[in-house]
């Protein structure tokens, strides 16, 4: 397993990169909406292994999207790599991203984490998953589904309709079970609010702990962040919340990606294909693992230590495009039953 200590193993030539050409050289421009002082040895490991110069501009996804639309053909870009995939969904509909031909990144990449055209990849992965209040909840909901059943009635925390988090759910709930049964849920879940939507989803684990409701949504990964400790108000509560990974008997738990694309315009795309590829070695996907608690997206990697306290789960196997394609329809739900 991979530890703080590890940055060796992660500057050792991988044999992926060996077979592409470690002495390649170059530069490779990164626009990033992943803020994680983490990745910052991913790119250092990068450009040991290859002596390709990485450059960085990170903002918010949607202001690079902007940029990127606005830069068009003259944009320095090479990667655009962003949290979830309706993020990097709307670029691909801005036109800003192209298919790559990568025979590593089909073989190593499940198809359903990736683009079907290889447009996007995803490179790691986090469940959004159902967690509740070990006192009061001795009969917590097991699926998504009971989220809107009349027994949780006012226990229910969760973020707002314009969190591309909650987008993406109800987006592979309409995928899975179709819109009649989506707008049905969403509005049941509308009905079992404990209050107002507000803050993150740390702040949904917070309202467990301070009493405020019985149950919430979550990532996991703030949750396993605040299971290492130091996170106020959740970690020096955590024994009080348990957990749920939903749907396990049927299409089970929702997952989202991390994910990257080349830009329409990459002036260094063959460098840019070595990037994506990099992040799918063994080496860069254990790094995700131990170092952000997120789930590889490379089959075969062994849970880090902190997520294998959570257990092992089913996840379901959607094309993670169909976030993307049902993201406008799943906003005018949540509008239509008022989940602000």
């Amino acid at each position: 397993m991979l530890t703080r200590t590890g940055l060796a193993a992660l500057l050792a030539a991988s044999t992926i990169l060996t077979a592409t050409g470690a002495a390649a050289q170059g530069e490779l421009n990164v626009y990033s909406s992943r803020h994680y002082d983490a990745d910052d040895q991913l790119y250092a490991a990068f450009e040991e292994q290859t002596g390709i110069t990485v450059n960085r501009i990170e903002a918010d996804a949607d202001e690079l999207i902007a940029r990127l639309t606005a830069e068009g053909q003259n944009s320095p870009a090479d990667v655009f790599l962003t949290v979830d995939v309706g993020r990097i969904w709307r670029a691909d509909e801005a036109g800003l991203l192209q298919p790559v031909e990568s025979e590593v990144l089909e073989a190593r990449i499940p198809a359903y984490l990736r683009h079907p055209e290889n447009r996007w990849f995803g490179i790691s992965q986090r469940a959004r998953i159902i967690f509740y209040d070990r006192e009061d909840v001795t009969e917590p909901p097991l699926t998504y589904a009971e989220l809107a059943d009349d027994r949780f009635e006012g226990q229910v925390c969760i973020r707002s309709s314009s969190n591309i988090y909650n987008q993406s759910l109800l987006a592979a709930i309409i995928a899975n079970e179709g819109e009649e049964a989506a707008t049905e849920w969403a509005a049941g879940v509308v009905e079992n609010f404990a209050r107002d939507p507000q803050g993150g989803d740390t702040d949904q684990l917070r309202g467990i702990v301070s009493g405020e409701c019985d149950i919430a949504v979550a990532n996991t990964y703030y949750f396993l962040r605040a299971l290492e400790g130091g996170v106020d108000g959740v970690s020096e509560d955590i024994a009080r919340i348990g957990w749920v990974f939903p749907n396990q008997s049927t299409t089970g738990a929702h997952v989202n990606v991390a994910a990257a694309g080349v830009a329409a315009h990459a002036p260094n795309k063959d460098n840019a294909v070595k990037f994506l590829e990099y992040l799918a070695t063994d080496e860069a996907q254990a790094f995700f693992a131990n170092q952000n608690n997120e789930y590889a997206v490379v089959p075969g990697i062994a849970l880090a230590e902190v997520p294998a306290k959570m257990g092992l789960f089913r996840q379901d196997d959607l094309n993670l495009s169909a976030l993307g394609e049902n993201q406008p329809r799943a906003q005018q739900i949540f509008n239509q039953v008022g989940w602000e």
